[in-house]
């Protein structure tokens, strides 16, 4: 028993009064005043620092108020000054509203464990663009397999510190996607920038386009998307495996990427619901998805109902 008591380590007294900053001195790390003009924006960084999302604009507004509350991370540069791990957001707004000094804790990374990190400090954010998926999965799973030491031609390759899992594997474990949703959105990184707008913005669909344009050469997606200005067309899923089958062909000029994006297709019907409709039946924080199953169920059970009231066929 006594022996027990002896190995109990209590707190100095001393200890007990220190600031966070001693006591972050204590673990080898502080949080530094920089210099604005010392702080870059990290080399490889995936997302969209300026998109107005509703997000960013209270970041705005509490940093005008307040100034930076969570110091930012970063590392030292070979070029000089230091390069932002975590607040690029935060650095953003202090720019915009003329702040002239940044709070930061300094640490040293890797390339490998900063890009890493990097992408990890953001990519469960709900309000990310297929295109910024895009880019944050192919770092974090590159920066992954750089460090397990294999080649990175290869994704799905095993490295030895996967513990027997494949790269690509574990990364699903820890975002919000399965392993195919994944490589889709690292096959969007072969689109040209303007087609990738287009999946940005909902004209066109993740499947379609990682799985089928996404495989055409940079001149046939750009034939591509002069047709589909020039038309106001959108390819569907069959079109986008043809024009892919043909390519692997090599046989996709412009003259066969008009005809197929000409062809006839079946009509679809399109209902665009009114905001004070939808805000008046529907919870506010629902999302879309959310309120089409509803309407969905609601549908289902009308049917249903209509269904019994006929009665049994005779």
């Amino acid at each position: 028993m006594a022996s027990s008591v002896k190995n109990i380590q209590l707190t100095k007294f001393d200890d007990l009064f220190k600031s966070q900053e001693e006591r972050q001195a204590d673990q080898g790390e502080q949080v530094k005043i920089l210099p604005a003009d010392q702080v870059f924006p990290y080399q490889r960084q995936p997302y969209t620092i300026d998109r107005p999302t509703a997000d960013l604009v209270r970041l705005m507004d509490s940093v005008e108020q307040f100034g930076i509350m969570e110091p930012m991370i970063v590392r030292p540069r070979k070029e000089g000054g230091y390069e932002i791990i975590a607040g690029h957001r935060r650095d953003y707004c202090a720019r915009a509203v003329g702040l002239d000094t940044r709070p930061a804790i300094v640490r040293s990374y890797s390339d490998e464990e900063a890009d890493i990190l990097v992408v990890d400090f953001n990519i469960n954010r709900e309000d990310l663009l297929p295109s910024e998926k895009a880019r944050a999965y192919k770092l974090k799973l590159d920066a992954m397999k750089r460090q397990a030491g294999r080649p990175s031609k290869n994704s799905l390759q095993i490295g030895e510190n996967f513990q027997g899992k494949y790269s690509v594997q574990i990364l699903s474990e820890q975002v919000n996607d399965n392993v195919t949703t994944i490589q889709r959105y690292i096959r969007l990184n072969k689109l040209i920038p303007a087609l990738m707008d287009q999946v940005d913005n909902g004209t066109l669909k993740l499947v379609a386009a990682a799985d089928f344009l996404s495989h055409l050469t940079e001149k046939e997606q750009s034939c591509l998307l002069l047709v589909m200005e020039q038309d106001e067309a959108i390819p569907s899923m069959a079109q986008a495996r043809q024009m892919k089958e043909l390519s692997q062909e090599g046989k996709l000029e412009q003259d066969q990427i008009e005809r197929i994006m000409r062809e006839e297709k079946p009509l679809e019907h399109k209902i665009t619901l009114d905001g004070k409709w939808v805000q008046k039946r529907f919870p506010k924080h629902m999302t879309s998805r959310q309120i089409k199953e509803r309407i969905n169920k609601a549908l289902d059970l009308l049917e249903h109902m209509e269904h019994q009231k006929q009665g049994p066929q005779r």
